[in-house]
């Protein structure tokens, strides 16, 4: 804190008048948060129709597909909660996928005009910045007085370890924006009189997070369900808690009834409709945060730069927690600060806030703990939580996703408490300051890693397709559509942004019925075609192919309807290297001579086998 002026030096000159000082700190607060946001998004940024991200092309193949379904559904008076474009001839439940509809739909006019790649990066820089602005806006308006307090909670829980990851393709987990906004309406239900107004907004506000990040929204509604509960419990608050509860309670009622009449169709596609499957595709074994991980380093961060980064997490975009050891001691010292000088009330909060962190963070480990890449047997809460409904369908180790804002707002009560009354020795201000930055510059962010992709074939973009394909008939590319194999779901999201018309293909990357148990699973069950073709893309040999062979494959293209097989002289394949002369070789085995047309290889496959 400066000193007062001398008398030698005259009097200071008269500070701005608040307003001044919250629009320049919020203007700051802007800036730095969009340099932040198109910093670790500039991969993408050199060229988005051509980069992808390295660690997570499928995902992002999905998103953009979603973005062109969406936006083309609506304006074609289509269902945009279900599909028979994939997974012919069964189609794709989207409600139990994650849909984005209110992203597809308000970018629809973008992505028509730029496309779905280039509208994707807008959506996830966008998402960035906004969580930013959200919990910087919550904090400084409702929660601290110090303006630097905000922006370091905000900027930390928007660019944490866990946003970071996310950032590789996931355009619902990056939708952080959400939470902030979600609790500012969710205690408003406190203010006496305005019960119906307030529980109407948040009647809408759940319907849109629903409709953009489902999960996020389940874990929102736990977090702030055991938060609320421990708060009201407290004895310093159950006065409180009991006046505000009738007004609270109505609230409630009337959120309900708005976001059950809005999500009525999409909470029964949910839970009754057409390939529907309880659980999900993913082990939550191995989906679970490793014990070791939230003292490790994310490998997107200056620590990871210098190779400080771990792989503990089960891939790169679920690096949940893995917040570093200073950062763990440094929030550790700022509890203890805190809740020695704070009152009951404000014990209360931290209280709150406290138990909430250590509870997510033991679900998150999952049915069993792991430490340091070893899985031990001793069983975990998660265990006996994940056999409930909804809860077997979230993955565990995003619970640890809660833990980043509860850190981010320790941070900036502590900032903001320092900021109020600062030490009183220099030497203690110049340890919260080194401990601050000790803490924090290891995990400032590092742009995420890019490729370029194989390009879409002239042949789609060019329209050729149309001459070889009946309207709304089947086409499918070699190797059939997957999540690791993801240009079926490019093509189609090429043709439906730019009006081409509609294809359908076999497969693609969702999730679905046939998993073990009547779970779920990534993707359509196998069939003799599309196992013949990934083993010919992964390993470069040509199937052995009998009689038997060419029986099974002929039933495959009765089954999925293909008029017309295209190979493309270059396949995207995620995580792997496609060769494209042994799909070609298995296709002529198969299908005999192909056709040269543009710059695919195509099969046109007779009536009679489809």
């Amino acid at each position: 804190m400066p000193s007062s002026p001398s008398l030698a030096t005259g009097p200071a000159p008269a500070s701005p008048p608040r307003t001044v000082r919250d629009r320049r700190a919020d203007l700051i607060v802007t800036l730095v948060a969009l340099a932040l946001a198109v910093w670790v998004t500039s991969g993408l940024w050199r060229d988005p129709n051509v980069r992808t991200i390295t660690v997570n092309s499928s995902d992002q193949a999905l998103f953009e597909w979603l973005l062109a379904f969406g936006g083309h559904a609506v304006t074609h008076g289509e269902n945009p909660l279900f599909t028979y474009l994939i997974n012919v001839p069964d189609g794709v439940n989207l409600a139990v996928n994650t849909t984005i509809t209110v992203y597809a739909v308000v970018f629809a006019p973008l992505t028509y005009l730029i496309g779905p790649p280039a509208t994707f990066l807008v959506i996830l820089t966008l998402n960035l910045l906004a969580t930013a602005l959200a919990w910087y806006w919550l904090l400084s308006r409702h929660l601290v007085r110090s303006h630097l307090a905000a922006a370091v909670g905000a900027l930390f829980i928007a660019y944490s370890p866990g946003m970071v990851s996310h950032a590789n393709a996931h355009l619902n987990w990056t939708a952080g924006w959400l939470v902030p906004l979600l609790i500012w309406r969710l205690f408003a239900l406190r203010r006496p009189g305005h019960w119906l107004r307030d529980g109407m907004i948040l009647g809408v506000l759940i319907a849109v997070a629903f409709s953009i990040a489902a999960e996020g929204l389940f874990f929102t509604a736990l977090a702030l369900g055991v938060f609320v509960a421990i708060w009201a419990l407290h004895p310093a608050n159950r006065g409180e808690a009991r006046a505000a509860l009738p007004n609270f309670l109505r609230g409630l009622g009337v959120t309900a009834v708005v976001a059950g009449v809005l999500l009525s169709y999409p909470l029964w596609l949910h839970f009754a409709g057409p390939q529907r499957f309880h659980g999900t595709g993913f082990d939550p074994v191995i989906h679970s945060e490793d014990i070791a991980a939230f003292a490790a380093f994310p490998r997107r961060s200056l620590a990871g730069e210098v190779g400080l980064g771990t792989s503990l997490a089960p891939n790169p975009t679920e690096e949940n927690s893995f917040f570093g050891i200073p950062l763990l001691v440094l929030t550790v010292v700022c509890f203890v600060a805190l809740w020695r000088r704070a009152d009951p009330g404000r014990r209360a909060i931290l209280w709150a806030l406290g138990v909430l962190a250590v509870i997510f963070t033991v679900l998150s480990f999952g049915p069993v703990a792991k430490i340091d890449g070893r899985r031990t047997d001793l069983p975990m809460p998660f265990d006996l939580l994940g056999q409930l409904p909804v809860v077997n369908a979230a993955l565990p180790a995003r619970l640890a996703l809660v833990v980043a804002p509860v850190i981010g707002v320790l941070l900036a009560y502590t900032l903001d408490q320092l900021r109020a009354a600062p030490p009183r020795h220099r030497s203690a201000e110049l340890a919260w300051s080194v401990g601050f930055v000790v803490a924090l510059l290891p995990l400032l962010p590092t742009p995420l890693l890019t490729d370029e992709r194989e390009p879409i074939p002239r042949f789609i973009t060019s329209g050729t397709w149309r001459e070889y394909v009946s309207p709304d008939g089947v086409l499918t590319p070699l190797p059939l559509t997957v999540d690791i194999y993801p240009d079926g779901q490019r093509w189609q999201a090429y043709a439906l942004s730019h009006r081409q018309g509609e294809f359908a293909i076999p497969g693609g990357f969702f999730l679905g019925p046939g998993g073990p148990d009547g779970r779920g699973r990534i993707g359509p069950v196998p069939r003799t075609l599309s196992a013949l073709m990934d083993q010919a893309g992964r390993t470069g040999m040509v199937p052995i192919v009998t009689d038997g062979t060419i029986r099974e494959v002929q039933s495959d293209l009765r089954h999925w309807r293909i008029e017309t097989v295209v190979l493309a002289d270059q396949v995207h394949g995620a995580k792997l290297a496609v060769d494209e002369e042994a799909l070609r070789r298995t296709g002529t085995a198969l299908f005999g001579e192909p056709q040269r047309v543009d710059d695919v290889w195509l099969w046109r496959i007779p009536p009679a086998d489809r």
